[in-house]
This record gives structure tokens, C-alpha cells and sequence, in this order.
């Protein structure tokens, strides 16, 4: 039982079907980036997360058959026999710790182009590929003879998958991403037979698929089953009454019901645009339904909140996917009373972007997280100190900070130096925009960490220069002091500054966040950046009154967050507030009271009336007294002075994420072994070649 009895009912374990959890934590399944083609480095990260108290671990969705592949994303599969040893593995992994192990097959059904198979995709009824390309094909509808193969081919897959070593096995109909939801959904099951019409006969397949799965491996594994509870579309897609009056005919089918939203950016909103618990209204109530155990996400980082939702009845057991990566030990902190020590997750949906970009998977909170095997990274431990030299640490952002911490905790001395007077650099200042104010979180669980390190000193308003630092006498100097925007408009258009005339008023993100506001009403925000800034600055001056107006080369505002699922979220809600948004135009020349533009297709031009321009472009990086250093790099030796080095934002401008990964990257490989030549630094699988 935990130290603090509040949280003694997330511990308590509970039966699922012929399985037991050991306590209330359930990592439900999600995507990595890494699927097939890292088998290994997903097995150890899943793993970690068995280490850290997870009761049940579950993979990512695993495709059972080859006639819908979802290529270009790249998930796991369960083919054919060849491929039991990958899944093995991670079952192994997960075991090694006392987890249960989950495995979700699906069959993508419409959804999946199966551009590497090239077989026609297969679907309730024959319509336009519902992928995320506007995939020019269409799948066939499915005759009896097509649905008998579906059965078969989920209960072979469901076989493997129990020699695999796993303890439950899915049924998958949720996030409208497969052919069950598909199936059960008035938009795309058009059929006259018994599987399409009534909801009884839409929920057909649902019971099939259950009963097949239960009756094959039923006696050894649990079957849960998931399904959306609601689209968020209205009558036009599935609504929450209709889902639940599905569940009731099936109820006591599955061995436990672990319920989301549809589609998946509805189910995993980022901080912006979701709160904690936000699926709470849509998942009450279910329990009445069934007497099985329920499980329900909601970005759950409050073990209080945990707890309550419990108690109350709403779920039996806590759904986790993102809070799972920003701290795989969450559930061992609660065990052991740490609660200040959880790194909550931030909502930011950087681990999302792994999957849209088919690469591993990464966090801004744990940077750890999908380098366990890779780099051989844990998200609480890190080798002792290997020296007595100590670090001084100059910037005290989100790279400063997370290498601050983790050198901390090998048991360097280290000193932290920050010019202003708070911590967080540039999440300090982001965190103040709207909707980001979770992501203050990357600061403060390092303040924290930082408060319970004696051999780490910090050091507010202290700006140093090359002077100083030589006088410090320190043997190792991490320049983390971060970056600024450029007023120039050099960006990804402009790679020479742009034509700004004598007069023009032009500001940047960083006099926006520093409460240096636009004279007059008029505001064009050039968004050449493409991430969140230029979306969020656009909605800031909106909510101030400005009349605003977004202009951006790209088709939409903030044309990149479609990896992190809020694209179509930030446009709406610009629009909502008025901005006018003017895709596919570049912002040519600046002069004062206005603006040329031009389309990006045509070249036309044309002028626009505009008091100030908000250039969101691109970033320099505060390098000047990494540079003064390394001109005076002949006072090194008297100094004491042995090593410089440039992390984050400092050295390159990228994402929060990036940062702390850069900062962590330093504190792991400080007094390590070098990597030598041109050799690869991390270890990484190939392909087996075959005669």
C-alpha cells in the first residue's frame, strides 16, 4: 500500500477475467514510431514502464493480417508465425517486472491504403480510403466469404499471440481507425444483410469477433475489448447513447471494456485544447452497463484525480497513454508517497509526432523515453560520476535545466547560472501564452529535482560573460543560454533579411512574450515557423482586441502541428476568434502602415493595410559567449578550462523536446566512453536478409 492512504485504491489489484492486475495503473495501448522496424528498443521501453509499477502494458495496434497494412506508419504486426519472436520479446520485457502483457490487433480495414501489400483494401462497404493522405483508391465491399477470412485471421492471430506470451488479447473497435468501428458506424456500413441496418446487426461482427476471440484463448488470456464511446460529430458519426446501447448487448462478453473517443485527436487533445479528465461525462454511466472492469483515459497526471474517479465508480482502472511515456515510474512514485518526484506529462503531443513522422518516439517531459535500449538511457537512474571535475551550467532554460538535474544525480558539483530572475527560459515565457500553461511543468518538476540536490547550486540574475566564466575557474562549461527570434523575417521564405522599410513596426514572439504589444489595430502575423507560435501569438492578440490577420506560405496556420493532432483545433478556434487567415501567401516587404504579399502559386501581388508585423520566422541562437570562448581559447589552460560545449537552442534551435534532450544527452555521455570514428551512437536492428 502507498505511504499516503488516499491512493491505497489505485493500488488494490483487481481480476480480469483468468488474469490479475496488481494494481489499478493500465497503460492502454498506443503507437511508438518504431513498430516492426525496432522491435527491440519498443520491447525495452515497454518494459521500463512494467519496472515503474504499470499493472498491464499493452502494445501499440498490431495488424493481424497483411490485407491492410497502414503503411506509411509503421506499427507492429502479427502476420504470420516469423513475426511471434518480436512480440515475444516485448512479452518477455513486460513479464520481467510482473506486468501484464496487452497485445490490440486490428484490421485497418478503410483505413489502411496497403501501399506495401497493393492488395484492395477491404471494408463494410466499398468506399474512398478514409486515410490521412486522400489516398486516390477505394476499398470493396466485403461478401460473406470475406467476413468468414476476417474471423479466421483475428483468431489465428489471437493464437499467436497467446505463444507470444500475452495475457490480454483486444477485440479493437475505437478511434474510428479500424474495420469494427467501421462496421458498427452508420456512415460506412451500408449493407442490406445481417451485418449492416439495425444496431443489432451492426454489432454483429463486434460479438462474432469476441466470442471467436474468447472461445480461442479465453481459458489463459483476458479479452478486452475497446470501442469509442463518441465521435464528437453529432448524428452524423457514432454518439454516446448509440455506444452505449451497443456495450449492452454484448456486455458480459468481454472480460473488461476500455472505452475512448474517436477519432484520435479527439482522444488524445493536447493541454491546449483538453483538460484532465476530460472523458469523465462521456464514460460515466458505462458501469451500470456491464459488470465487468472499465477502463478510461483522460491525461491523467493527478494522483488525487486518480483516485477520485475510482471511487466515484466512473472506471475500475486508470488509462494511461501519454502520462505512461512523461513518467513510466508514475505508478511507483504513488506506491512509495512520492508524488512531488511525478513527472507529469505536459499534454504537448510531441510523443504523437514520433508516429505521424514514422520515427521513434519522443517526449518533452522524459527524454529517456524511446532510448532505453538504444542509448541504454533510464528514466531514474543514470551512472555515478566517473570524475571530480565539476560543471558550471550558464542558462538556466529546459536544457540547462534537465542537464543541471541529471548531472546532478550522477553527483557532480555543478553550478547553474540564469541572467533573469526565474527559472525556465523559454518555457517560462511560452507558458504564459494561451493555453500552454501546463507546459510549465518542464520547469517545474527541475526546480524541483534541483531543491533536493546539495552539490547543485543555482544562481539567479547572474549574467555572465567570457570574462567571468574564465575567472570561475570551472573545468566544464555548458552553454544552455537558448535563442531569439529574428526580426529580420530569415526564415524558411526569406533565407536574406526581408525588405523592411525605415518607420515599419515590426516585433517579434519574444517582445510579444515580454509584454511589448503592437501600436495600433491592425496586426499581420507572419508565420514562417509553422509549429504552435504563429497560431498562438494570432489568438493572443485576437483575445487583446487586435484585428488580426495570419499570413503563411503553408495551405493552413500552424501547418506542422497536424503532427501533434491540433492543427485543425488551432484553425478552428483562430477563426472562431476572428483572425483572418490568408494561406498560400508570402509577406514580401514590410513599410510602414503596410505590407506587400504575393501568392505563392501565382506571384500576384498585392498590398495590405497593417499597423505592425509579428514576424515568426526563425531563431538565433545566444552563442556569444560560447564563440568569445572559443576565440580565447589560449586562456583555457590557465583558467582551468578544459571543455565548452553548446546544447539546445544555444547550439540549434529546435522544439522544448530537442532541449531537454540535449541536455540530458550531455549528462549521460559527460566522462564517457567516445565514440570513436564514424560509428553509429545507438544501437539499432536491421533486417534480415532472406535466401
Amino acid at each position: 500500500m502507498s505511504q499516503d492512504t488516499r491512493f491505497d485504491i489505485l493500488l488494490q489489484p483487481i481480476e480480469i477475467g483468468p488474469v490479475t492486475a496488481r494494481n489499478r495503473f493500465y497503460q492502454v495501448p498506443h503507437c511508438t514510431g518504431m513498430g516492426y522496424r525496432d522491435p527491440t528498443a519498443l520491447a525495452h521501453m515497454r518494459g521500463v514502464k512494467a519496472e515503474g509499477g504499470w499493472a498491464v502494458v499493452c502494445t501499440e495496434q498490431v495488424e493481424f493480417h497483411w490485407s491492410a497494412d497502414i503503411t506509411p506508419f509503421i506499427e507492429l504486426r502479427l502476420w504470420d508465425d516469423r513475426d511471434v519472436p518480436m512480440l515475444a520479446r516485448m512479452a518477455e520485457q513486460i513479464h520481467a517486472h510482473g506486468a501484464l502483457a496487452g497485445l490490440e490487433l486490428v484490421h485497418n480495414g478503410l483505413h489502411g491504403p496497403n501501399f506495401q501489400s497493393r492488395e484492395v483494401p477491404l471494408a463494410p462497404t466499398g468506399f474512398p480510403v478514409a486515410g490521412f493522405g486522400y489516398e486516390p483508391l477505394q476499398a470493396r465491399t466485403m461478401d460473406k466469404a470475406d467476413i468468414r477470412n476476417l474471423r479466421r485471421w483475428h483468431r489465428a492471430a489471437a493464437l499467436r499471440a497467446r505463444r507470444a506470451g500475452f495475457d490480454l488479447i483486444y477485440v479493437y473497435g475505437g478511434h474510428a481507425l479500424n474495420i469494427l468501428h467501421q462496421f458498427l458506424s452508420r456512415e460506412f456500413n451500408h449493407r442490406s444483410d445481417e451485418y449492416g441496418g439495425s444496431l443489432e446487426n451492426r454489432v454483429r461482427l463486434l460479438e462474432e469477433l469476441l466470442i471467436d476471440t474468447r472461445e480461442a484463448v479465453g481459458d489463459t488470456c483476458a479479452v478486452p475489448c475497446r470501442l469509442s464511446m463518441d465521435e464528437l460529430r453529432g448524428a452524423a458519426g457514432l454518439e454516446r447513447a448509440e455506444t452505449e446501447d451497443m456495450i449492452g448487448l454484448v456486455a458480459e462478453i468481454p472480460d473488461l471494456w476500455d472505452l475512448c473517443l474517436a477519432g484520435w485527436e479527439n482522444d488524445s487533445l493536447s493541454s491546449r485544447f483538453g483538460e484532465e479528465g476530460g472523458q469523465e461525462p462521456f464514460i460515466a454511466g458505462v458501469k451500470k452497463l456491464t459488470t465487468k472492469p472499465v477502463v478510461g483515459v483522460g491525461r491523467y497526471t493527478s494522483p488525487d484525480r486518480m483516485a477520485a474517479v475510482v471511487r466515484k465508480g466512473i472506471v475500475d482502472l486508470i488509462g494511461c497513454a501519454r502520462p505512461s511515456i512523461a513518467d513510466p515510474f508514475l505508478p511507483k512514485k504513488v506506491e512509495e508517497g512520492r508524488i512531488e518526484d511525478i513527472r507529469e506529462c505536459i499534454g504537448c503531443n510531441i510523443c504523437v509526432s514520433g508516429d505521424y513522422t514514422m520515427s521513434p518516439i519522443r517526449c518533452t517531459q522524459n527524454p529517456t523515453m524511446g532510448e532505453e535500449w538504444r542509448k541504454g538511457w533510464h528514466p531514474e537512474r543514470i551512472r555515478p560520476k566517473e570524475t571530480e571535475k565539476p560543471v558550471l551550467i550558464v542558462g538556466a532554460g529546459p536544457a540547462g535545466l534537465e542537464a543541471a538535474q541529471a548531472l546532478g544525480k550522477r553527483g557532480y558539483e555543478v553550478t547553474l547560472a540564469e541572467q533573469r530572475t526565474e527559472l525556465g527560459g523559454r518555457v517560462a515565457r511560452e507558458c504564459r501564452l494561451p493555453g500552454l500553461a501546463a507546459w510549465g511543468r518542464v520547469r517545474n518538476w527541475r526546480a524541483e529535482q534541483l531543491h533536493k540536490l546539495a552539490n547543485v547550486s543555482v544562481y539567479l540574475d547572474s549574467a555572465l560573460d567570457a570574462d567571468t566564466v574564465l575567472e570561475f575557474g570551472c573545468p566544464r562549461v555548458v552553454i544552455a543560454t537558448g535563442a531569439r527570434w529574428r526580426r529580420d523575417g530569415v526564415g524558411r521564405h526569406w533565407t536574406a533579411p526581408m525588405p523592411i522599410g525605415d518607420g515599419a513596426q515590426v516585433l517579434t514572439p519574444d517582445d510579444i512574450m515580454e509584454d511589448r504589444l503592437p501600436q495600433g489595430g491592425r496586426v499581420i502575423v507572419w508565420d514562417d515557423d509553422h509549429y504552435y507560435m504563429g497560431g498562438v501569438l494570432a489568438e493572443l492578440l485576437a483575445d487583446k482586441g487586435y484585428e488580426t490577420t495570419c499570413v503563411t506560405a503553408a495551405s493552413e496556420v500552424s501547418t506542422w502541428s497536424r503532427n501533434t493532432m491540433e492543427q485543425h483545433f488551432i484553425q478552428t478556434r483562430l477563426l472562431e476568434k476572428g483572425v483572418r487567415i490568408r494561406a498560400f501567401r508570402l509577406l514580401n516587404r514590410i513599410s510602414p502602415g503596410c505590407v506587400e504579399t504575393s501568392c505563392v502559386h501565382t506571384g500576384r501581388s498585392e498590398e495590405v493595410e497593417a499597423d505592425a508585423v509579428v514576424l515568426v520566422t526563425s531563431r538565433t541562437p545566444a552563442d556569444r559567449i560560447a564563440a568569445d570562448l572559443a576565440r580565447r581559447r589560449d586562456r583555457w589552460p590557465d583558467a582551468g578550462l578544459e571543455s565548452v560545449d553548446a546544447v539546445g537552442d544555444a547550439l540549434a534551435p529546435a522544439t522544448i523536446a530537442h532541449a531537454v534532450y540535449a541536455g540530458r544527452r550531455y549528462a549521460e555521455e559527460l566522462d564517457g566512453p567516445a565514440i570513436t570514428g564514424d560509428a553509429v551512437p545507438f544501437k539499432r536492428e536491421l533486417a534480415e536478409l532472406v535466401d
